[in-house]
């Protein structure tokens, strides 16, 4: 494999001279980079799997299919605004994407003065665990509902969406926007970015079916699979996060300083917005600076 690299590349360098706008060099590019992840996994695999697998494998993963996690977030930023705009217009739209009960029960606690009382329910470990469970169920089905060509996973990204802009509207209506705010998304900063990546996970899977390329249908379906699941699994890690602070810290949001809630938001969305959105270019960069 280290002999026909070497070939590959010089080929890929007479491309660019030569050829410097042909889709040959975006092939042979593509190419070199493949091979050469390969030849580098091998070397660090007997180090250490795991540790590879988040610093160097998942980064170049998101990178590779980078433009669909951008369709993943345009999705779900687009359905949020959806949800807004059909809460504040139908109020009944609430109950019907919240239910009854939940939306009775928010509204009993926002006249107690604790709007995220909600939280409360259950002990700490208890409420973590099923909600960290919860949540990676929500997030498989994201994932495997890329078989339908993304259908699916689209269908689930958008009705999640639409819940969360319903159910943040209703504090918004009910002026405690800030109280859930600094309470909700204590846990939400890192448990909606999952889910967008789980989505995006999702729409890897369905493009390997429709856009198969080069390949046949089913080899396209196998490498879109594995590559959508490991994408898909490195999301384990911000889920149980999520699922933990939850049940452990939102409850008593209520009772914090405004800067602790801030700080804990800011810190948990600027730790997984890197590893998603910036870490997979410094990591690329790398490579590239590697192999050149």
């Amino acid at each position: 494999m280290a002999s026909l690299y070497i070939h590959l590349v010089n080929d890929l360098s007479y491309a660019q001279t030569y050829y410097p706008k042909s889709k040959t060099v975006v092939y042979l590019n593509h190419l070199a980079s493949q091979v050469f992840q390969k030849i580098y996994k091998t070397k660090r695999t007997e180090r250490n799997r795991i540790r590879y697998f988040f610093e160097t494998e998942v980064p170049l993963l998101v990178y590779q299919y980078k433009r669909y996690v951008l369709y993943a977030f345009i999705l779900f930023f687009a359905t949020l605004a959806i949800g807004v705009v059909s809460a504040r217009y139908d109020m009944d739209f609430i109950r019907l994407m919240m239910g009854d009960e939940y939306v009775n029960l928010t509204l009993d606690n926002i006249k107690d003065g604790n709007p995220v009382a909600i939280y409360k329910s259950g002990s700490n470990w208890g409420s973590a665990i099923s909600i960290t469970l919860n949540n990676l169920q929500v997030g498989t089905m994201s994932f495997i509902l890329g078989v339908t060509g993304g259908i699916g996973t689209f269908y689930k990204l958008a009705n999640e969406a639409i819940r969360l802009a319903a159910f943040q509207y209703m504090f918004f209506k009910e002026g405690v926007f800030w109280e859930s705010v600094r309470g909700i998304w204590i846990h939400g900063s890192m448990e909606i970015f999952a889910m967008i990546i789980e989505a995006a996970a999702g729409f890897v899977l369905g493009a390997s079916i429709l856009f198969p390329n080069t390949y046949s249908r089913i080899n396209s379906f196998k490498i879109g699979f594995k590559d959508g699941l490991k994408i898909f699994l490195s999301t384990f890690p911000f889920t149980i996060s999520a699922g933990f602070l939850e049940g452990f810290i939102t409850r008593y949001s209520i009772d914090m300083e405004n800067w602790l809630s801030c700080l804990i938001i800011l810190g948990t969305l600027s730790a997984i917005a890197y590893y998603y959105l910036v870490y997979p270019f410094v990591v690329h960069q790398k490579i590239q600076a590697a192999r050149d």
